[in-house]
């Protein structure tokens, strides 16, 4: 796979993980700690696509780790607000996990990226 390739399907699995996570969160329960739950992770899930892109348009290599560094966070962050949202809905239990497991999947990259990125160009 080129760089290309890979760039494309990272933004692919980042707009795809951020879109069933917003089909998640409207299965919540209507209830104060959901409501929590739900604003952080709908912010966490997006904003490591969002970052994504933003590297995509940066302005130097050093811009690019940055926001890749900014999409890693974002991704620990969701974990987080994933696993608490387990105690939300036993239903929902096998549905997060799946979600755990892409989103543990596209931390691993994107840290195996900017790991690669700074051995390349010392940053």
């Amino acid at each position: 796979m080129n760089n290309k390739d890979f760039k494309k399907q990272l933004i692919s699995r980042a707009f795809i993980l951020a879109r069933r996570i917003i089909n998640l969160v409207d299965k919540f329960p209507n209830k104060r700690s959901a409501w929590v739950i739900s604003d952080q992770l709908l912010r966490a899930a997006t904003s490591i696509g969002a970052n994504i892109i933003e590297a995509q348009a940066a302005s130097s290599k050093r811009d690019f780790v940055n926001f890749l560094n900014h999409a890693l966070k974002s991704g620990n962050e969701t974990k987080f607000w994933l696993a608490l949202s387990k105690d939300l809905d036993p239903k929902l239990i096998a549905e997060i996990e799946a979600l755990l497991k892409e989103t543990d999947e596209l931390v691993k990259i994107l840290g195996s990226s900017i790991s690669t990125l700074k051995g390349r160009n010392k940053l």
